[in-house]
């Protein structure tokens, strides 16, 4: 069955410079994160960019609409989702990122032999991105299980994601990773003698709220030591309506960093 039978909707993303297919009823849907994710890229990257769980593909995308110069491989082990992710490309709003993404599905915990037999390739790739699943196995679980494999973090998780990234991405190359705060001390562990000179940026709800984000961004093989940036905040104090700055980065006008 191909995946537009199913329940699914059409949603533009940089105010129509580029759409997803994505699942309606059941799976992974893509919204801010991805953006803000996307967004830790430079406005003028113009190399090879890994999106590790990419889902539809959302945040690599967003990458390829902001930087004309640089091409995606969007790597995703749901069949479900990776199916999403080519139905997406197909696209005719699409034709602009046709020869400049790929699409592989293969589990970012691959190791070795197996991961570069999967398209996963050492030393290949100039940028790495990932949001990682960031909900505990103790947190209420969701009864999709294509939605739980996206958001569920398995014991040592976080730790096999930036290992890949580790391997995959050249020397001075760059990582770039949204996950909740509460996964900080993983993330460091995990970053810790792989990536360097570290930015860390806090994403606040509002100015007077605490973060629910971190994004985190390194250098691979660096010793520089760690910066933490200002917030990006994404709503005013009061009311729904987002910041300028938010806004910007959710349609794809400028990075973050």
């Amino acid at each position: 069955m191909s995946v537009t039978d199913a329940p699914h909707t059409k949603d533009a993303f940089h105010r129509g410079r580029f759409y997803l297919l994505q699942p309606a009823a059941k799976g992974h849907r893509s919204g801010v994160d991805a953006m803000i994710l996307a967004s830790v890229v430079p406005n003028d990257f113009a190399g090879r960019i890994a999106d590790l769980g990419a889902g539809a593909g959302a945040a690599g995308l967003a990458v390829l609409s902001r930087c004309p110069a640089s091409t995606a491989v969007l790597i995703e082990r749901s069949n479900f989702m990776a199916e999403f992710a080519r139905s997406s490309l197909a696209l005719p709003e699409n034709n602009a990122f046709l020869d400049r993404t790929q699409v592989v599905q293969a589990d970012v915990a691959l190791t070795g032999k197996a991961r570069g037999e999967a398209g996963l390739v050492d030393n290949s790739f100039d940028f790495a991105i990932m949001n990682p699943p960031f909900n505990m196995p103790t947190d209420r679980a969701t009864p999709d299980p294509v939605k739980a494999e996206a958001h569920v973090m398995t014991k040592d998780m976080m730790e096999q994601w930036i290992r890949t990234a580790a391997a995959i991405v050249r020397p001075g190359g760059f990582i770039g990773i949204i996950a909740r705060p509460t996964s900080i001390t993983d993330l460091l562990d995990a970053l810790e003698g792989r990536f360097g000179g570290l930015i860390i940026v806090p994403v606040q709800p509002r100015p007077q709220d605490a973060a629910i984000r971190i994004v985190v961004k390194g250098i691979m093989g660096s010793r520089a030591g760690l910066s933490l940036y200002p917030a990006l905040v994404l709503h005013h104090e009061t009311g729904n309506e987002f910041t300028d700055r938010a806004i910007a980065i959710n349609n794809g006008l400028t990075s973050l960093i």
